[in-house]
Order: C-alpha cells, then sequence, then structure tokens
C-alpha cells in the first residue's frame, strides 16, 4: 500500500471523528485534547532526549497537567505555582551551563508546548454561546488544513525558492504565500457553511495573517527540532502520517493566537 494510501485511509475517519467531537464540545472534546496533548508531550520528550537536551520527565508531564486544573485551582494557589515556575526560569536562562538549568528549559519545553497548544483549542471550542465555539474551533481546523494543502501543492507547481534551506528544504517561498490563500479559503467555507457565523467577513484578513504566519513557524521550529534529534517523524502512532506533533504542529502554535484574536473581538 502506497503512503498516500495510508494517509487517506487513516486521515479521513481521523479527522471526522475530531469533527464528530468538536460537534459536542464539553467533556467528550476536553478528554479528546487532554489525550493528543498527552502523546504529543511524549512525542517532544523523546525528541529532546534524541537531541541531547533530556527534561525531567516526570516534572514535564506534571507541567502539562497543571494546564487542565489551572481554571479550577483557587487563584492564590495559580500565583504561587506561576512565580515559582518564573523564578526557577529566570534562574535556568542565568545559570546556562549547568546541566541542571539546561534539562529544566528542556523540561519547561516539553510541558507546556504542546499541552498549552491543546488548552487554547479547548478554549476556543468553549467560546461564544450555543454553537459559536464549535463554529470557531472548526475555522482554525480547516485554515489550518487549507494553508498546508495549498503550500504543498503551490510550492510542488510553483516553489523555485527555498523558505528554510538548512531547516526544511522542500518547504518555499511560493509555498508559503500559496499558504494565505488556503487560509482564507479554510475561513471562508465555514463562513457561509455556519448559521450564523460569530464574526464577520471582514475579520478575515488578521485571521488569515495570524494562521499563515505562525502555523509554518510551527511546523518549521518541530522541523528544526527532529533534525537536531536526527529523525523523520515524531513517532509512528499514526499509520502513513509519522506522530501527532508531526500532524499538529502547526496548530499547537497558532492556537494561542487566534484564541486572543476570537476572545477579544467576541
Amino acid at each position: 500500500m502506497s503512503e498516500l494510501s495510508k494517509r487517506v485511509l487513516f486521515g479521513v475517519p481521523a479527522a471526522a471523528f475530531v469533527l464528530v467531537i468538536t460537534w459536542f464540545g464539553g467533556m467528550p472534546f476536553e478528554i479528546l485534547m487532554a489525550l493528543l496533548a498527552g502523546f504529543t508531550l511524549w512525542e517532544v520528550h523523546r525528541i529532546v532526549t534524541s537531541a541531547n537536551s533530556p527534561d525531567y520527565f516526570p516534572l514535564s508531564i506534571l507541567l502539562g497537567f497543571t494546564f487542565w486544573i489551572f481554571p479550577v485551582l483557587p487563584e492564590s494557589i495559580v500565583l504561587s505555582v506561576s512565580s515559582v515556575l518564573l523564578l526557577v526560569t529566570v534562574w535556568a536562562i542565568i545559570d546556562k551551563k549547568s546541566e541542571a538549568s539546561g534539562r529544566w528549559l528542556s523540561t519547561l519545553f516539553t510541558g507546556i508546548y504542546a499541552p498549552f497548544g491543546f488548552f487554547m483549542i479547548v478554549q476556543i471550542r468553549n467560546l461564544g454561546i450555543e454553537l459559536d465555539g464549535f463554529w470557531l474551533t472548526l475555522t482554525l481546523f480547516l485554515m489550518i488544513w487549507g494553508n498546508d494543502v495549498f503550500a504543498y501543492f503551490g510550492g510542488k507547481t510553483f516553489g523555485k525558492r527555498p523558505l528554510a534551506p538548512k531547516i526544511s528544504p522542500k518547504k518555499t517561498i511560493e509555498g508559503f504565500l500559496f499558504g494565505f490563500l488556503g487560509a482564507a479559503a479554510g475561513y471562508l467555507i465555514v463562513y457561509f457553511l455556519a448559521d450564523p457565523f460569530p464574526l464577520t467577513i471582514w475579520h478575515l484578513p488578521a485571521a488569515v495573517i495570524l494562521i499563515s504566519i505562525f502555523g509554518p513557524l510551527g511546523d518549521i521550529a518541530a522541523s528544526k527540532l527532529k533534525r537536531l534529534a536526527d529523525v523523520k517523524d515524531s513517532s509512528a502512532l499514526l499509520p502513513g502520517h509519522g506522530g501527532l506533533f508531526d500532524r499538529f504542529d502547526s496548530m499547537i502554535l497558532s492556537a494561542p493566537f487566534i484564541f486572543f484574536y476570537f476572545y477579544f473581538l467576541l
């Protein structure tokens, strides 16, 4: 079976399942995002370890878990924990040469990067009233997928100038620009599909810019990590697709920016 066939046979049902759970929202959606965050955290842990920047894995798990319980914790505990994390991180940045400081910075990245991104997707789903959150989350998904598809085919057809030759040689400036069209197409699909859509057509440009810049940046950051670790895929969890980090790298970095954009609009 070809790699493309594997991608389609697994990707289409998986996408349909995610969309159904997104429609229901609530606890099923939070559980799904938490599971994705946990497995992605594990993949990032494996990558940073292979890149000779090991973390304190139990602490990484604990950090990732805090995002899912912060909303129910007293404000005093949240402030205390945040202050301790900040102080330890400042120490690690100042004391760059020790092994402990390096491992703490890896721990911080492993424990926060992916879980925070997935947590922000949950917050997007919780925005607005009734189905507003569903349409906004679907907008995020389709803009990311549209950006990826248009960037791939645009780069393959017209790509000549490399975007990041030392990190991801196949990415081109032409593909990057085509990605803007794909993100716009994703927004427009949901805009005309929803009744009513919680935003207006005038909010499209800023959303497209955010997705089309931070999506590729997330992809390039993941490629850089995998290159340092000398691995092609983050794992083999998804047949034909590699790992969760491979599939969600663009969304993880884009979600926080899109959440705050949608939040201030609503």
